[in-house]
């Protein structure tokens, strides 16, 4: 056993590798859906990127905190307690949805619970965070809060991450932003992207901490993602995660990500976080073998079960719908 794992606990690691598990067993259903064209629109997964993106949304409170989660987060959308049901009829278009479909099916969230609608733009989640956090704030209600989000290595190029960096580090905001390089924005490789060494080093331009992670480790995830977030919420600003991996798939299931270096492919970054996190999981005692197979069983049921329902249920009716805002501000004489 590592001694190393003394500083998580037991419950912690096996949540985030039973997220990980479930979004990948929904994800491979999701793609099986697009292929037999069940879906319309695309199909974006997170494989590769599980132990990333469960690790950081662990660390929140649904309900208390802010996370805004983009198109490879399922993992950490299972984590933060997103019900497996709003993801399939979101893809299926039901209008039982949380976005009553009525919006793409990657765009969904539930703000009352802290999960703001994802949006495709590139760095726009990090300002949203940002204006969540200040607004609690200014109620009154920043105590122990802490936001997070998670971006691409292509968004570190962007005017969106300059600016809700830039702003998170001035008010000195409990946010935890992490980046998932994968090495590749959509087919642009790093190199034709950033000169710097390593994207970690930008955390100093900004007056925030850094952190580094390999993103295939999901232990070494767990840890990395605790520190930066009791970080942030004992008061220390802004963290900046750079976890490396590579994606595991295309950019979407519409791409066969044939551009990708096969050296990459065949390196440490290829490896599979699910793998790596079986082997943590049952080397480390956290876990068993029979206990991940009855894991994984159950959520195959669950995603089965969740799509089944989003099926039977309507397609929004164009001509019915009344097309009024979900919610409407308590304005006084109105």
């Amino acid at each position: 056993m590592d001694t190393s794992n003394e500083d998580i606990s037991r419950d912690h690691v096996r949540k985030v590798f039973r997220a990980m598990l479930t979004a990948r067993v929904l994800e491979n259903k999701l793609g099986s859906l697009y292929k037999a064209g069940k879906i319309a629109g695309g199909v974006y997964l997170g494989k590769g990127q599980e132990a990333v993106s469960a690790s950081l949304a662990a660390c929140l409170i649904k309900g208390r905190d802010v996370y805004a989660p983009l198109i490879r987060d399922q993992a950490g959308r299972t984590a933060f307690g997103e019900e497996l049901i709003d993801c399939t009829r979101t893809y299926l278009g039901s209008v039982e949805g949380p976005m009553r479909g009525r919006d793409g099916n990657i765009h969904r969230g539930r703000p009352r619970d802290g999960m703001p609608a994802m949006i495709s733009h590139l760095g726009s989640a990090i300002s949203l965070v940002s204006g969540m956090l200040l607004a609690k704030r200014l109620r009154g209600e920043m105590q122990g809060v802490l936001g997070g989000t998670c971006v691409g290595d292509g968004c570190t190029s962007t005017g969106s991450f300059h600016e809700g960096l830039n702003t998170a580090a001035v008010e000195k905001l409990p946010l935890v932003l992490t980046v998932a390089n994968n090495q590749y924005a959509y087919s642009t490789p790093n190199d034709r992207q950033f000169v710097c060494d390593d994207l970690v080093d930008k955390a100093q331009g900004y007056g925030v901490r850094g952190h580094s992670v390999d993103g295939t480790d999901m232990l070494a995830c767990i840890r990395v993602m605790k520190n930066a977030a009791d970080r942030a919420r004992a008061g220390e600003g802004p963290q900046l995660v750079v976890a490396s991996m590579l994606r595991l798939t295309g950019h979407g299931e519409h791409d066969d990500g044939s551009y990708v270096d096969g050296e990459l492919r065949e390196s440490e970054l290829g490896r599979d976080s699910i793998d790596v996190g079986r082997d943590q999981m049952i080397r480390n005692n956290f876990s068993d073998e029979a206990e991940i197979t009855g894991w994984e069983a159950e959520a195959a049921k669950t995603v089965q079960a969740a799509v089944a329902q989003a099926q039977k249920e309507s397609e929004p009716d164009p001509y019915q719908d009344d097309w009024r805002a979900f919610a409407t501000p308590n304005i006084q004489g109105r």
